[in-house]
């Protein structure tokens, strides 16, 4: 039996393209519902849960509770801004000033060192694979765009605080919060926010549970961060808490 390969590579491209295309669309369809709707689950939920089962591993599980803002700390998302994008309010999804240094600094230094705003962090969290690859970066930047377009700043912290991963199987503020100070989030202090928001650049490496003296270190120049941005007049002043 003979194959027509035009026929053949004409169906592979016109499946390629509906897969692509039904892709876009889950995409677009999730930045719309979830400018609104609590987040379920986050494709890094799901890496992390189907990479343990097909290690063996039955006893992980992915956790995470959804909470609105108002049942945040505002220690919180002062916190994470402090740590990792002091420029959130104002910029438009990428810190080109970061941006720049990181290329400078990756250029000049054997290790590399990223320049991801948090919302470049809420989109790859959201709807991509961990790792590094400019497949990735590409797709992050489009959907960075759209998040930033179609959600406000507020609403970007709140999926950012409950889909961020604070541990192993530990993912969003509340589960940390219980998990690690037995409290709601809430009732978070600035030196338990800052203590979480310290483990974020590497959370299965860094433990809040039992924070190294880098963790501790990195956890007292955040709540200098936090100080120097104005504590929670920042937060009213950009219309976040």
């Amino acid at each position: 039996m003979r194959i027509n390969k035009g026929k053949l590579l004409q169906q592979l491209k016109f499946w390629s393209l509906r897969v692509v295309s039904g892709v876009l669309g889950l995409w677009v369809a999730g930045i719309v519902l979830f400018a609104f709707l609590p987040v379920p689950f986050s494709a890094v939920m799901v890496e992390r849960q189907l990479g343990a089962w097909l290690q063996g591993d039955f006893a992980y599980v992915a956790h995470s509770d959804w909470v609105a803002m108002d049942d945040i700390s505002p220690a919180m998302p002062l916190a994470v801004m402090a740590a990792e994008d002091q420029k959130f309010p104002t910029h438009w999804g990428f810190d080109m000033d970061a941006i720049a240094s990181a290329l400078d600094h990756n250029e000049r230094s054997g290790r590399i060192r990223g320049a991801s705003t948090l919302s470049q962090q809420t989109a790859k969290n959201m709807f991509l694979w961990d790792g590094r690859s400019w497949l990735r970066k590409g797709l992050e930047a489009g959907l960075t765009l759209g998040i930033e377009v179609v959600w406000t700043k507020r609403r970007v912290l709140t999926v950012y605080l409950n889909i961020a991963e604070f541990g192993e199987g530990v993912f969003g503020v509340e589960a940390a919060a219980q998990r690690y100070f037995h409290k709601p989030a809430s009732k978070l202090t600035q030196s338990e926010a800052a203590l979480l928001a310290a483990v974020l650049p590497n959370p299965l490496r860094f433990n809040a549970a039992a924070p190294s003296g880098y963790v501790r270190q990195r956890q007292q120049w955040i709540m200098r961060q936090m100080h120097q941005l104005g504590g929670e007049e920042f937060l009213r002043e950009h219309k976040l808490n």
